[in-house]
């Protein structure tokens, strides 16, 4: 536990937007919410959130590499991780919701909540706005944590807006390694 919450540690040094908030919090949970907007139809950026190893941070998987990521985009898929260096295979999250360009949304207990008696539920909101789409992130944990949510809340808002941040810039900037 101590070292994931090392690696968290580390992708606080990221900056935050405005955007980025944890709307509350307490000893068995939290809710963060985050908002971006990015210059692409609603269902251009729905189909982007399915393309994980684009934007996800390749330093917030276990196998070391984004390109090892998947994310289906109906009811029952996965979003799911591959361990090649020993076949390992990681659930992060199952998807629950999905309205193509509307809502995508997942049961995920992310990073050092998987080890924790804890139900994520992490949900993509897209909306049309001048200028493209305002995605609106949120993700409420609650449940049993043995150490408390409470100072996890602000660790968990910090790679979470560091993730939604990344996928913002995928669809604003040419392609490139971002790790």
């Amino acid at each position: 536990m101590r070292a994931i919450v090392a690696c968290i540690l580390l992708g606080m040094s990221i900056s935050t937007p405005a955007g980025a908030e944890v709307k509350r919090a307490a000893a068995n949970g939290f809710e963060l919410e985050s908002r971006v907007v990015v210059p692409v139809s609603p269902q251009r950026a729905f189909q982007a959130l399915g393309q994980p190893r684009l934007w996800w941070h390749s330093g917030h998987t276990y196998s070391g590499s984004s390109s090892n990521l998947r994310l289906g985009l109906k009811a029952g898929e996965c979003f799911c991780e591959a361990v090649p260096a020993d076949g390992g295979t990681i659930e992060h999250g199952r998807v629950i919701y999905s309205r193509p360009g509307q809502t995508l949304r997942l049961h995920a207990a992310l990073g050092p909540l998987q080890s924790e008696a804890v139900t994520g539920t992490l949900t993509w909101s897209l909306k049309q706005v001048a200028g493209g789409t305002e995605v609106t992130q949120t993700y409420v944990v609650g449940g049993y944590l043995r150490e408390g949510a409470l100072p996890l809340a602000p660790m968990v808002d910090q790679v979470m807006t560091m993730q939604l941040d990344r996928f913002r810039d995928s669809l604003t900037a040419p392609s490139k390694s971002r790790d």
